[in-house]
């Protein structure tokens, strides 16, 4: 039997923590829709905080353990484990997931014991958010755009306008091209592409079984495919999405944090869909947004090698239906508790809203502006 908890931090990623016992023996299982420092070191740093998390949940099972003094001990534990290494979780929100799963196997005394324990903290959360949230100040760019268009022009992409191919095919050019250009044996590219059926896109870290109705997907004929990335699915239709990639050297993004390589890779597409009529903005770590709601979002990966890679890949909804994208989906309350709406279908904004351009004009501005930026 299994348990599972779930914690969304505001304004950044969900977090999963599964607890199993079997033969005697109880193993975690951590994953979510959070990126990775590196994806080596990280899965490293995943299995190590899964390892610390099964150790400090039989510490719970002992008579007379507080869950205050528990949490604040797990956390110094993880902290210096996924630290650097998870981008968008941190220890504190799975220690807190490991708790809610505890809770569902644990005696019934210890529900009141947690669910005070989530009221201070939930408290001391919200106001912290709420205060950030009511912030008026204009907040600047986390990277000057001259120096954008310097990096863009230094590296001069080359664009490739590719045709449709199959979900899993995707995902094989993704890796393909990304190690190849780690290698040194492929330029700069900047590839925008088509999808030839209906697909399900999970991250590198998420559990598929937890994110994707996998009955529903069968039903419609939708692919349910992972990329190497970190990040949360995305639901593909072909002629509703707009598709893009940037396989650029390391160098492209040397000194830079990872918010501000986000918003390196996607200012040309937010100027892009402001010179459609879309009043487009950066929203959180990795999203594109309208003035109402998302309208697409980012993942990054970095590939090693000499020059090694970052792979940059961008989903924008042109159009969208939301019956369909929620009966595929399984988005849980946790994951929308941060949210004004509570509907991952209502929290779209697509293109088309924001503009009377068919998708292949909208396509073919995108393409101008990326080559105003420096792609050839």
């Amino acid at each position: 039997m299994s348990a599972i908890g779930e914690v969304k931090i505001p304004g950044g990623k969900l977090v999963r923590v599964t607890v199993a016992d079997a033969a005697g023996t109880r193993t975690c299982h951590i994953d979510g829709d959070f990126f990775a420092a590196g994806e080596q070191a990280s899965a490293a740093a995943i299995t190590q905080a899964e390892a610390v998390l099964a150790a400090r949940l039989d510490a719970l099972d002992a008579p007379g353990t507080a869950i205050e003094p528990w949490y604040r001990a797990t956390v110094r534990a993880l902290e210096p484990i996924v630290g650097s290494a998870l981008i968008g979780a941190n220890a504190e929100s799975i220690a807190l997931a490991a708790l809610r799963a505890h809770a569902q196997r644990a005696p019934e005394a210890f529900a009141p014991e947690l669910a005070r324990f989530e009221a201070e903290r939930s408290a001391r959360i919200r106001r912290q958010w709420q205060a950030a949230q009511h912030d008026e100040r204009t907040q600047p760019p986390l990277i000057d755009p001259r120096s954008v268009r310097e990096r863009w022009r230094a590296f001069a992409p080359v664009l490739v306008e590719d045709g449709p191919r199959m979900p899993e095919e995707q995902m094989r050019v993704e890796r393909a091209w990304s190690q190849e250009v780690a290698r040194g044996e492929r330029p700069a590219m900047l590839r925008v592409w088509d999808w030839a059926a209906p697909a399900v896109v999970c991250g590198a870290y998420q559990s598929i079984e937890d994110e994707v109705r996998l009955d529903q997907a069968r039903v419609r004929g939708v692919h349910v495919v992972r990329r190497d990335s970190g990040g949360g699915a995305m639901y593909i239709e072909p002629a509703r999405t707009i598709t893009l990639s940037l396989y650029a050297p390391l160098g492209f993004v040397h000194g830079l944090s990872m918010a501000q390589s986000f918003q390196l890779c996607d200012m040309w597409l937010i100027e892009g869909l402001r010179a459609c009529g879309v009043h487009a903005r950066f929203a959180g770590l990795n999203d594109i947004a309208g003035p109402h709601g998302k309208i697409g979002g980012s993942a990054q990966q970095r590939v090693p090698g000499d020059p090694g890679c970052v792979l940059h890949h961008t989903t924008l909804a042109y159009s969208i239906d939301a019956r369909a994208m929620a009966a595929v989906l399984n988005t849980s309350a946790e994951k929308m508790s941060d949210k004004a709406v509570k509907s991952a279908a209502k929290r779209v904004e697509p293109i088309c809203a924001g503009t009377r351009l068919t998708r292949a004009q909208v396509v073919a501005r995108l393409v101008r502006t990326a080559r105003e930026f420096g792609a050839v």
